[in-house]
């Protein structure tokens, strides 16, 4: 009995061994499985997206894509390809300026209004060039160059020296210049090119000109920023210190941070200066000079309400934003964080529950866009990735503001559209901004490969202008993309509270709506209150005045309107404008010199509305021909500045 008493305790240690040993085991893997279904959700049967994204190359832009076009256009003569005439052309677009590009001189001088880019000098251009550029403000054109060089063209330009630096750091327009051009805000007095306080040196660099016949801006050193001398035959030479295409891809491709002031809840139209003075300056020497508005519905501002739902409470309280848009009869935009690994950050924000407040969004006539799945500060940082991240195995994990893990460009814009359009059918997600409005050099053309059209993923003070910009690949200079970004004017976080900024919102709505641009705000609804009566308050104000929607809205009308071709004619006193355009659009305006009026203002199918200055058109599809009638003593219209040309807002 002793040795079988013995054995069985012998076996019944082995077996409380043994089944300690499996607990040992057992409950770390219990509580890892636990702990992980409590980091991570995963809806059942959900995966994807099953393709693979691939990002293209970069495909060189050429400047014969903007070559051609009747000679009313702002003729750009262009001395050197390497150069940043991107961010020019992408400029005179957005502003709504018709122009063409060549590289001919004698091509160019058909035209009443050249601007010679980037540069002139004997090394780019030939004597006789030189000597027919010299000889084209004498007989009555309009010559504007950038920075000139050489050439033996002073005389021309009315300046004695050129002085090059690096150490000027703004221009600014005095009085008499400012009335000329309709500068009426103090904000539209100075443009940056630098910030001394962050560094030695401007971000680009300048020419100063010295004993100017006369100075229509002058740099901080006193020497003549824009040079301007009028000729007894009518023409008129300017002379720019700057490279105006460069300045304005400084802004486009968000690199603005040392020339900006004011990052946002401000009016920063910088770089809408610079346009600006381009487009009176051609207005004033070509007597047909049509262009293109920049609102649908002949509106002077286009408003974009925004949401950035990126915590745990926003979905339930965005549905209370889009009811009040929806008793507006608008639509906003609410960029969706799709979260669903709790992390650093917040808790998980998409499950089967708040999936529900997706679909109800979107029943609500709301667009539904992505904002990120991890939501880091360091995204800009993130790797492109391989374009074959899906859910639910794609995981991002932020650690702490300045670090994330396993995050990539391609994963973030993929899995999070792909979430979007599987929770919310029939959506189509093409609508973006990053958190933190953290940008990677990459993202166009990861936008592009991953199916986006739409960015508002910078603020206007950075991106230094209130108009849209078609960005480039890389964010550089060489080769454009699809991407069209509308930067963001007003947000929640900054003090005083949203709901304090009221009139001071409606201020900048007022001076953006002088020449007509966009208004993007960004409200995260996380909280009621204030911001939800900021909404109430500034829709209210607004309405029928501006003209409100989503970023896919405006997105769509701004790539068809981008797409346009505009050219005008004259015989006689008649004057006939055609219209071109790739895409069907609604609601476009015809800016026109005020003393025309319409030969046939009944245009079959058109459907125009006329008011001094401009012509709105209901539908535009393919070729449009409109015939106008001018004074025959008005040879020369008179132009008018841009204050007057503008519908303005009128406030409830």
């Amino acid at each position: 009995m002793g040795d079988r008493a013995s054995d069985q305790q012998g076996n019944l240690g082995r077996k409380l061994g043994m089944g300690l040993l499996v607990l040992v085991f057992l409950v770390p893997i219990v509580l890892g499985v636990l702990h992980y279904r409590s980091r991570i959700f995963i809806f059942s049967g959900l995966s994807g997206p099953s393709a693979t994204t691939t990002v293209k190359p970069p495909s060189p832009a050429d400047w014969r894509t903007y070559q051609g076009g009747d000679s009313a256009r702002l003729a750009i003569l262009l001395t050197d390809e390497a150069s940043a005439w991107l961010g020019l052309v992408h400029g005179l677009k957005s502003l709504g300026v018709p122009f063409t590009m060549t590289r001919d001189v004698s091509e160019a001088v058909r035209h009443k209004v050249v601007l010679v880019y980037p540069f002139v000098s004997g090394l780019v251009l030939k004597p006789e060039d030189l000597r027919a550029l010299a000889a084209y403000p004498k007989s009555g054109g309009t010559l504007v160059a950038s920075n000139v060089l050489g050439g033996g063209l002073k005389d021309v330009f009315g300046f004695g020296d050129v002085l090059p630096s690096r150490k000027r750091f703004a221009m600014t327009f005095p009085a008499a210049t400012q009335t000329w051009l309709g500068f009426d805000e103090p904000e539209e007095k100075i443009v940056r090119f630098g910030d001394a306080g962050r560094s030695a040196e401007a971000q680009m660099g300048t020419h100063g000109y010295s004993q100017a016949s006369e100075a229509v801006a002058a740099f901080d050193d006193g020497s003549a920023a824009i040079t301007r001398r009028r000729f007894p035959g009518g023409g008129t030479a300017y002379a720019l210190g700057f490279d105006p295409g460069f300045l304005l891809l400084i802004g486009q491709n968000a690199r603005g941070s040392d020339i900006e002031r004011d990052y946002v809840n401000a009016y920063t139209p910088q770089n809408d200066l610079v346009l600006r003075f381009l487009r009176q300056v051609w207005r004033e020497g070509e007597p047909l000079a049509v262009s293109l508005g920049r609102v649908p519905d002949g509106k002077s501002l286009a408003v974009m309400m925004t949401f950035d739902v990126d915590f745990t409470r926003s979905l339930p309280n965005a549905v209370a934003y889009a009811e009040l848009l929806r008793d507006f009869g608008a639509r906003g935009t609410f960029f969706i964080q799709t979260k669903y690994v709790r992390d650093y950050n917040d808790e998980i924000i998409l499950s089967d529950e708040s999936a529900a407040h997706l679909r109800r969004l979107r029943a609500l006539g709301m667009e539904l866009g992505s904002h990120t799945v991890a939501h880091s500060n360091v995204f800009k940082d993130f790797t492109i990735g391989s374009g074959a991240e899906r859910y639910p195995t794609y995981q991002p994990i932020v650690v702490s503001r300045d670090e994330a893990r396993d995050g990539s460009v391609l994963g973030e814009l993929r899995v999070s559209k792909f979430l979007i359009e599987a929770l919310a059918p029939p959506v189509v997600v093409t609508s973006f901004r990053p958190g933190h409005l953290s940008n990677p050099p990459a993202l166009p053309q990861a936008l592009e490969a991953t199916g986006f059209r739409y960015s508002s993923s910078v603020t206007a003070g950075n991106a230094l202008s209130h108009l849209p910009a078609r960005l480039t690949y890389g964010r550089g200079a060489e080769a454009e993309t699809e991407i069209f970004e509308f930067p963001l004017t007003v947000e929640d976080e900054r003090a005083p509270l949203m709901g304090l900024r009221l009139q001071q919102s409606l201020d900048v709505a007022r001076k953006i709506a002088r020449d007509g641009g966009i208004y993007p705000i960004l409200v995260h609804p996380n909280i009621l209150g204030h911001k939800l009566e900021f909404v109430r308050g500034f829709t209210k104000a607004l309405q029928g005045s501006a003209w409100f929607g989503s970023v896919e809205e405006f997105g769509s009308w701004w790539a068809a309107r981008d797409g346009v071709d505009l050219d005008a004619s004259r015989d006689g006193d008649k004057v006939t404008v055609r219209i071109a355009s790739k895409r069907a659009l609604r609601d476009l305006t015809i800016e026109i010199p005020s003393q025309w009026t319409l030969d046939d203002p009944q245009v079959a199918s058109l459907g125009l509305k006329q008011r001094p200055g401009a012509i709105t058109i209901a539908n535009v599809s393919g070729a449009a021909t409109l015939s106008f009638r001018i004074p025959q003593r008005n040879e020369t219209a008179q132009v008018i500045p841009d204050k007057v040309k503008t519908g303005g807002l009128r406030l409830h």
